[in-house]
């Protein structure tokens, strides 16, 4: 039966979607992946559906909603998947782990957010449920406070971060003009992001708006199969490593400025699939703030801990650098509708290991990271991916 690769995708634009529910976003990308894998509906033997939903959509119950567009489905095993901010790779996890087991050969996995349809107000709230409600729930800025808390602890105990945060926003918003599914395709340029204005207001703590992930709509869509099947289609990217590892949910119980579970999922994942950070050819990470992705260069072994900025003030991050993250333009640029957002990185690594990548192509894509996390580093998800068709 064999591990389980990825052999097709669909992903829509970011955005504020006219779309006016998931419904209707599931039916735009789950048939297209089927297609772009070159399966036949039939054949897909299972659906994970990731969605974190938690007030953003009445809907609260999505699992069977493909089969809506593609009736193929119908009787097949669907399941919602959810664990906050990572809910995408909750369901690629979930639908590698129905092929491992041999359930089933070919799987489908949607992710998907629907989150523009609540007034601004409440968006904040809603995410808090990716908190520990018993001592984060009343942060002020909503969940945007709560990694402004992990920003100002970061620069109590290493110093103003603010140079290597702008340069984070900006590398990011400079990839994301390549990217056609981005949310927001514009160079703002390190000065902009730098300082503080009418346009670029302090939303928390010492983060600006130009450091937060935007809130979007959007879905994505890949379709799964064992080595067998893979082998007779186009294309196969094979999960070297996947690993999964949940932290703490209270922040008072952990080191905020140390994702220490993002750690150890990136320890074992290398270990797993034989490799150093330094064998990779490009990450997508996770930056819902950019002072998460100034942690997480920490995490994944660029730098020791407090000196994650000299990853990006020296360029090593960059495109043209020599571990390229966020080639795509990250939560930062793309946006962040919580439940696609794991989906997503897997799609664009796909792309990029696969030659497909467009204006986002990397001159050297051989071998891919993917980290998601839920909460503040929570939920925490490693995949390192190579083509193998």
């Amino acid at each position: 039966m064999g591990g389980a690769s990825i052999v097709g995708w669909a992903h829509l634009a970011f955005g504020k979607l006219a779309a006016p529910d998931v419904e209707t976003l599931i039916d735009e990308v789950a048939g297209a992946a089927i297609a772009d894998a070159g399966v036949d509906p039939a054949e897909v033997d299972g659906v994970f559906v990731g969605n974190f939903n938690n007030g953003f959509s009445r809907q609260d119950f999505p699992s069977s909603l493909a089969m809506q567009g593609v009736p193929e489905l119908r009787f097949k095993p669907a399941m919602r998947c959810e664990n906050a901010c990572a809910s995408g790779s909750a369901a690629v996890y979930a639908a590698r782990d129905f092929i491992a087991a041999g359930r089933g050969r070919v799987a489908l996995v949607v992710g998907v957010e629907k989150m523009t349809g609540v007034a601004s107000a409440a968006v904040g709230d809603i995410l808090l449920g990716a908190s520990y409600r018993r001592e984060e729930g009343e942060t002020p800025g909503g969940f945007a406070g709560v990694f402004g808390r992990i920003a100002e602890t970061y620069f109590q105990r290493f110093g103003d971060q603010s140079d290597a945060l702008a340069a984070i926003a900006a590398k990011n918003h400079r990839n994301g003009v390549d990217n056609p599914y981005a949310q927001m395709r514009r160079d703002f340029g390190v000065e902009f992001c730098r300082n503080v204005s009418e346009k670029n207001p302090y939303v928390a703590g010492p983060l600006k708006r130009t450091d937060c992930s935007l809130v979007s709509d959007g879905a994505a869509a890949l379709v799964l199969a064992d080595e067998e099947v893979a082998a007779g289609l186009a294309r196969a990217v094979r999960f070297r490593a996947a690993q999964h590892v949940n932290d703490f949910l209270p922040m008072s119980r952990r080191d905020v400025t140390r994702f220490e579970g993002g750690a150890v999922a990136w320890g074992r994942a290398l270990e797993q699939a034989g490799l150093t950070i330094g064998d990779l050819s490009f990450v997508e990470t996770h930056d819902c703030f950019t002072i998460a992705e100034l942690i997480e260069y920490e995490a994944m072994g660029l730098a020791p801990h407090g000196q994650g900025a000299r990853v990006v003030l020296d360029g090593v991050v960059s495109a043209e650098g020599r571990l390229p993250v966020n080639r795509s333009g990250g939560l930062k640029a793309k946006g962040h509708p919580v439940g696609a957002t794991g989906v997503s990185m897997h799609v664009m690594a796909a792309m990029q290991l696969t030659g497909e990548a467009g204006g986002m192509q990397l001159p050297r894509a051989e071998i891919g990271g993917v980290f998601n996390m839920g909460g503040a580093a929570v939920a925490n998800y490693v995949s390192i991916l190579e083509r193998s068709r």
